[in-house]
């Protein structure tokens, strides 16, 4: 694939990016979210039309008009998401729609059964074909996906996230099948944020960032610091500086704690995170891709149920049933998608700042309009909400002021605790200045703030501690004094050979 481009509502997603991989090799393809990831998955099985570049597969010219040509051609996709049917039988899965007949168009049971586990076979999973697949678990579900795909003779398989839902055991045995299909000539495309398993299986890496692809190496000459600065768009020599970060956290006096999670866990997403957060204090939560951050944060306010762990808010043991429960305790969140879990298009500005106080301004059944109004006012004067007043609709907003309305929205309810995901992304640089300095106010006037953020600078700059997530665990907790990019990028990248190699002013080499 060369030069591709592709746009969506005249938004470029990929900008004349570039992937390669040869035949019998391991491809890794790594990014953060809106890296471009995705979107070069979906031109290559044909999910998505290019606007521009080429591909070329197995030395011709070739453009896949559908998922279905691509897997003909021999390019098939094992998504994160399962794409089998439950109910049906393993065998049934793995030749859905092309399954043996005899004559007069009857099934071949004995036929499909026996290629079925022969297919199986060859790596190296036992079960019983005739059983429906939803009696298996995700791994063995995997395997019958990667079956399958080997059934239509593929030459390219794309695997996307396809550990993101197993255990360690199952890792393993998938890992195992990855290799395998290199040892029988297949090549494969190896989407992961998970580094131990790409350093595994993989013999290259590709990197994208913004669209374009920024990097292509050999996994055994990048060290997983270097990855990381790769795919942050960071140099090294750059993020080991100490203090070439001005602290600008907060000014006021930190309290006692306000918040206390100890040892969360969601399934397979979050397995062990600790945080904690006192009353005028902001803390940094970061990591990478998959890390855990968002999941962790929803988990705090019980928008996602918690499988493990305690969580202790304002002295008082929590195990709140949802976000209602965790608003009339005190607590706040901004999702870090403000179009489709934020703003409400259609409404006013008025309706989307006092969404979550409409119980308090509802008397009756009726609306308090006048109330309503001198709270918007107020806090349109307070924040510096650029609009043409309450009743514009907010979707007319710039991305920043679109932010303002809905951290207004939560002040409102005079929180103890503000949650903001992502606070900043998507807005241009002036109205991400206002919005930082006002978290800035809020801390110093006593508020907590548990603040998730991609870009590091941001963490360094704005935050009093920083816990940082790998994997679903937390893995380092760090205070302002001296913090540097550099030492949140190590922790993110959990390279401990190369720490050492720094402390003693070694080069960044794995």
């Amino acid at each position: 694939m060369q030069a591709i481009s592709k746009s969506f509502g005249g938004i470029p997603a990929l900008s004349e990016a570039s992937l390669e991989v040869m035949p019998a090799e391991i491809m890794a393809l790594v990014g953060q979210n809106g890296a471009g990831k995705s979107t070069m998955i979906k031109i290559l099985n044909g999910a998505h039309a290019l606007d521009s570049g080429t591909i070329q597969f197995d030395g011709a010219p070739w453009t896949a008009g559908s998922p279905q040509q691509a897997q003909r051609a021999g390019i098939s996709t094992i998504f994160q998401e399962i794409n089998l049917i439950g109910y049906r039988s393993v065998a049934e899965n793995i030749f859905l729609g092309r399954e043996p007949r005899r004559a007069f168009g009857l099934l071949d049971w004995k036929k499909i059964n026996e290629e079925a586990a022969s297919l199986l076979a060859r790596f190296d999973v036992k079960v019983d074909v005739r059983a429906p697949l939803e009696l298996y678990s995700t791994a063995i579900q995997q395997m019958v996906a990667i079956a399958r795909a080997v059934s239509f003779a593929a030459r390219l398989v794309i695997m996307d996230e396809p550990t993101s839902s197993l255990d360690e055991a199952e890792v393993t045995v998938l890992l195992r099948t990855v290799t395998q299909l290199k040892a029988e000539g297949v090549s494969v495309l190896f989407v992961s944020h998970k580094f131990d398993e790409l350093y595994k299986v993989c013999d290259r890496v590709t990197i994208m960032r913004d669209g374009k692809t920024v990097a292509v190496t050999p996994m055994a000459d990048i060290s997983k610091l270097e990855l990381v600065a790769s795919m942050l768009g960071r140099e090294l020599d750059e993020v080991q500086k100490k203090g070439a970060t001005a602290f600008k956290g907060s000014a006021g006096k930190i309290g006692g704690e306000l918040l206390s999670a100890k040892g969360v866990a969601i399934g397979h997403l979050v397995r062990d995170a600790d945080v904690d957060v006192r009353s005028g204090e902001i803390v940094g939560l970061a990591g990478l891709l998959g890390s855990g951050r968002t999941e962790t944060a929803r988990a705090i306010f019980a928008a996602d149920q918690r499988s493990a762990g305690d969580i202790t808010f304002d002295g008082v043991t929590t195990n709140f049933k949802g976000p209602r429960e965790a608003i009339a305790a005190g607590m706040g969140y901004c999702s870090e998608d403000r179009k489709s879990q934020g703003i409400i298009p259609g409404m006013t500005v008025a309706e989307n700042l006092t969404l979550a106080l409409m119980p308090a301004l509802t008397r009756s059944g009726l609306l308090d309009e006048a109330k309503q109004r001198e709270v918007v006012e107020r806090f349109i004067k307070e924040i510096g909400i650029k609009c043409a007043g309450p009743n514009q609709k907010i979707r007319e907003l710039s991305g920043g002021n679109q932010q303002k309305v809905l951290l207004a929205r939560w002040l409102c309810m005079n929180p103890k605790l503000l949650i903001l995901d992502e606070p900043t992304r998507g807005i241009d640089v002036g109205a991400k200045a206002e919005i930082q300095a006002l978290i800035r106010r809020l801390a110093t006037d006593g508020l907590g703030v548990l603040m998730i953020s991609s870009e590091l600078e941001e963490i360094v700059e704005g935050a009093d501690r920083v816990f940082v997530l790998r994997e679903g665990r937390t893995v380092g907790e760090f205070n302002h004094e001296n913090l540097t990019e550099g030492d949140i990028m190590r922790a993110m990248a959990h390279d401990d050979a190369e720490d050492k190699r720094h402390a003693d002013g070694a080069p960044a080499r794995a």
